[in-house]
């Protein structure tokens, strides 16, 4: 089960966080995995933890946002199996409070790259007669959470793009799913948490860990894991959803 031995796997962003869990779990299960990082440090670094555990990886440093370096970065990779729409970035701030810069640092970053990704995948899985795309989500574009609005406004419409490529690309037999993540304990959190609450790192932590019903955060691999089914032979029944992995965020909170 869960064999990508001959998979072509795209993951951009995976040069951290998730996306570097991601990429080290469709290495460890025998996949290509291509990098597509705008951090070229963190890029390298993964592809050398892949090639020192006998993985196959690359790295293609990339500004998602940026549809020529898109369009290059693709046809220099060329065959795609599978392409994992994780890179963004986060934002806090209310309506008001959010400045048209930042409102369109996130929108370029985490809308337009996943289109600009889309836009250049989807003609190689229909001339291979098959693929799958998993767009990263976020429990933000269900439920209401305070100061985040263009991050949510963001997610929101990730969301709505799932379901689109799902719908017009069944009889290309190409699957799109989306993943919405809780809150993850990664590099990010740590950062602005010292950023932000010096001193009280460990207080507000275990503040953020409280709001998850289940009583913690999440972990990269724990994410991973569950996008490696999703792009799995195993999950070929499955089309147009989109799973929460968030300790019960949406569901159990009252």
């Amino acid at each position: 089960m869960l064999d990508f031995t001959n998979k072509t796997v795209v993951i951009t962003g995976g040069g951290s966080g998730i996306g570097k869990a991601v990429a080290l779990a469709f290495a460890k299960q025998g996949a290509s995995v291509h990098i597509v990082e705008v951090n070229s440090e963190n890029a390298k670094g993964t592809v050398t933890e892949i090639k020192k555990n006998n993985g196959k990886a690359g790295a293609h440093i990339c500004d998602v946002s940026n549809q020529h370096q898109v369009a290059k970065t693709f046809k220099a990779i060329g065959k795609i199996d599978i392409l994992i729409n994780n890179a963004g970035i986060s934002h806090i701030g209310k309506a008001d409070t959010t400045s048209e810069n930042d409102f369109d640092k996130i929108f370029n970053v985490n809308v337009k790259g996943i289109y600009n990704c889309l836009h250049e995948a989807i003609p190689v899985m229909k001339a291979n007669g098959k693929g799958v795309i998993l767009n990263m989500c976020s429990v933000a574009a269900q439920t209401g959470i305070a100061e985040r609005f263009a991050y949510s406004m963001s997610k929101g419409a990730v969301y709505a793009m799932t379901l689109s490529v799902a719908k017009d690309y069944l009889k290309d037999n190409i699957r799109c799913n989306s993943v919405s993540p809780g809150r993850v304990h990664t590099p990010f959190v740590d950062d602005f948490l010292q950023k932000n609450y010096p001193g009280k790192e460990k207080e507000m932590y275990d503040a953020l860990a409280k709001t998850q019903p289940i009583g913690r955060m999440g972990t990269p691999e724990e994410i991973a894991h569950l996008i490696l089914f999703l792009c799995s032979d195993e999950a070929s029944f499955i089309t147009g959803s989109d799973y929460p992995i968030d300790g019960g965020f949406l569901k159990l909170n009252s």
